[in-house]
């Protein structure tokens, strides 16, 4: 029986404002989002769940209403918690920070988590996802670091490379015959500057 999840990475959003749990999108990251739904409104998605971030949420939750759908938010799939307090780190920290995570596994910054604790989280819930919704089609509102650590877990060619060609948002089509991943394709087209 197949199963497929659509990993909805969130659109732009501002740095400048609130935390990480709090800050919305920008006006790109939500015209974006309309994009998003545009792409994925006749899929047939019959559940949609995301991470807690507001981020997250307001990438998908114009097309959930849209079709008449509850938002499901999951605390466990947000994202990786790279330094305590929701402190906003700025990309010119996250970048190096994420790439010495993918490297070392075990290494997290105090307050933080490392890749092993935050992809052993992220991958629990998927699993979990994968089983109650089996045969069912999902889209999950996500973040990067987070998405490639679940897509990383069923297929290793999802890795650190992976993440920096990703953009924001984008969405990943993911087919599951059993559990057991079977193909991706990746729905988001990246338009040139």
């Amino acid at each position: 029986m197949k199963t497929f999840v659509y990993m909805v990475r969130h659109g732009e959003s501002p740095k400048t404002e609130g935390n990480e749990r709090t800050r919305g999108l920008t006006l790109k990251g939500s015209s974006d989002a309309q994009i998003v739904a545009q792409l994925l409104k006749d899929e047939g998605i019959d559940a949609f769940i995301s991470s807690p971030y507001k981020r997250a949420i307001l990438t998908l939750e114009g097309l959930a209403r849209s079709l008449g759908k509850e938002m499901i938010v999951i605390e466990e799939l947000k994202e990786t918690v790279f330094i305590g307090d929701d402190k906003i780190l700025p990309d010119t920290e996250v970048y190096p920070l994420v790439k010495k995570m993918f490297s070392d596994p075990d290494f997290s910054l105090p307050g933080g988590e490392s890749f092993t604790n935050s992809q052993n989280r992220v991958v629990a819930i998927l699993k979990n996802i994968l089983s109650e919704y089996k045969g069912q089609k999902v889209a999950i509102g996500t973040h990067g670091a987070v998405m490639t650590m679940m897509m990383g877990y069923f297929d290793p060619q999802f890795d650190l490379d992976f993440l920096l060609k990703t953009s924001k948002p984008d969405i990943y089509k993911m087919e599951f015959d059993e559990g057991i991943l079977t193909t991706t394709a990746r729905l988001w087209k990246v338009s040139p500057a």
